[in-house]
């Protein structure tokens, strides 16, 4: 087995990738899968700090979080979907139909 100080890089690693995607782009499905993949570097790490230290809450808690990240693709998803067939695009900048 790989020493937890790998795993801990590579969190880092697909975490930071995650932000740079979200802060860079302006795509609203590529916000929506930099989110997804910062949300699964801190499911590595839980699982990696849970086998290294022999405790199964780690890898509950993952099984939680990955129902709840389900729920939230396919709200998120849905509610793209609506906007693209109104305003026929995807760009964040160019979506403003919630000003007041």
């Amino acid at each position: 087995m790989a020493p937890l100080e790998h795993y801990i890089i590579l969190s880092c690693i697909l975490f930071g990738l995650g932000i740079i995607g979200f802060l860079t782009r302006r795509n609203a499905l590529i916000l929506f899968i930099s989110i997804e993949l910062m949300l699964n570097a801190v499911n590595l790490m839980l699982v990696a700090f849970s086998t290294f230290k022999a405790n199964i809450n780690g890898q509950v808690m993952v099984l939680f979080i990955f129902a709840v990240a389900a729920a939230e693709v396919a709200v998120g998803l849905a509610i793209l979907i609506c906007l693209f067939r109104q305003i026929k695009t995807v760009d964040i900048c160019r979506i403003n139909l919630l000003k007041g």
